[in-house]
């Protein structure tokens, strides 16, 4: 076996991968929200729609998969379940019928008070301080905006081809 094809192969270890330790990591943290979240009667991506919800109340459905990188495809079942729950109303946009606006209820702005200890039970369940939370949070935005700037450049090459 050559040197070249040892280095290879253990570039495609999987406990080498970058990708699987992010990828179990995220698992491992929605399953530690999943009992705090159970208690709200909401799912992971439902506390994040609330989450935006919470910090900007009345947002267009397009808005709202912005913040969340989701699209219209998958926010909306998830949008119409918050509004089967009576957390949320969801509205025609009076500027533009197309567009769907997104507010909270009573209920749903109630629901805020109930949950304002998660985030510190999850960090106590993580076993790390806020500061390296806080680190850690700011390299992974950094790394989602370095992909995301990589598609739009081969987005960008394919079309000059």
């Amino acid at each position: 076996m050559s040197r070249s094809s040892t280095s290879s192969d253990k570039m495609l270890a999987l406990d080498n991968q970058f990708c699987f330790a992010l990828y179990s990591a995220s698992l491992a943290m929605t399953k530690a929200y999943k009992p705090l979240l159970d208690n709200l009667g909401l799912t992971y991506p439902q506390y994040l729609a609330m989450l935006v919800l919470w910090q900007e109340d009345d947002l267009l459905v397009k808005d709202i998969g912005e913040k969340l990188f989701l699209d219209s495809g998958t926010l909306t079942p998830l949008l119409k379940r918050l509004e089967g729950a009576g957390l949320v109303a969801r509205t025609r946009d009076e500027r533009d019928e197309r567009q769907v606006r997104i507010t909270l209820t009573p209920e749903g702005r109630a629901l805020k008070r109930r949950a304002r200890d998660i985030p510190r039970q999850v960090m106590c369940a993580s076993g790390q301080s806020a500061q390296a939370l806080g680190t850690l949070r700011n390299q992974l935005v950094q790394l989602r905006a370095s992909l995301a700037g990589a598609d739009e450049a081969d987005e960008v090459d394919e079309a000059d081809e």
